[in-house]
């Protein structure tokens, strides 16, 4: 099984570019109409794909409409988080250096990661982390006050 969440932007064209240039995505599906508009496009970053898509609205979605902050003056419904291997403090400088607002500089997290977030041009939030090392439940919970129940993964 395989889950691929959906971003929407007012200029998903725009924002195939500037995702590869700041983040390092790679278009690997884009289909268009006779008009050059996304019907369709996806990315894909290390092995974990995400799709790219236009504003929209229709009877397929009950009418509910699909919408970038942009259009929301700003305002998101979700972000991004992605997990790297490795270099994330070189991640941030490459999308600084594209233009990402950087809304938190890489810090380490009570969790075990360090981790940075940044806004794209039309305003997702894209939350980028790298394991630093293993924390026990208990430990989080001494550290922090909050209760964590984390079930085991399997395989």
């Amino acid at each position: 099984m395989s889950v691929t969440p959906v971003a929407f932007y007012r200029d998903p064209i725009a924002a195939l570019k500037w995702l590869e240039a700041a983040f390092g995505f790679e278009t690997s599906v884009l289909m268009t109409d006779e008009n050059g508009r996304v019907g369709h496009a996806q990315m894909s970053f290390l092995g974990s794909e995400i799709g790219i898509g236009g504003e929209w609205e229709g009877p397929q979605l009950g009418g509910a409409r699909m919408r970038s902050p942009a259009s929301l003056d700003g305002a998101g419904t979700q972000f991004m988080r992605i997990d790297l291997p490795e270099g994330l403090d070189a991640h941030c400088e490459r999308a600084r250096a594209a233009g990402a607002a950087i809304t938190q500089e890489p810090e380490e997290q009570f969790y075990g990661a360090r981790t940075y977030r940044a806004r794209d041009p039309e305003g997702h939030v894209w939350n980028f982390s790298q394991m630093t090392r293993a924390v026990a439940a208990q430990d989080m919970t001494e550290g922090t006050g909050l209760k964590f129940d984390i079930a085991p993964k399997e395989g």
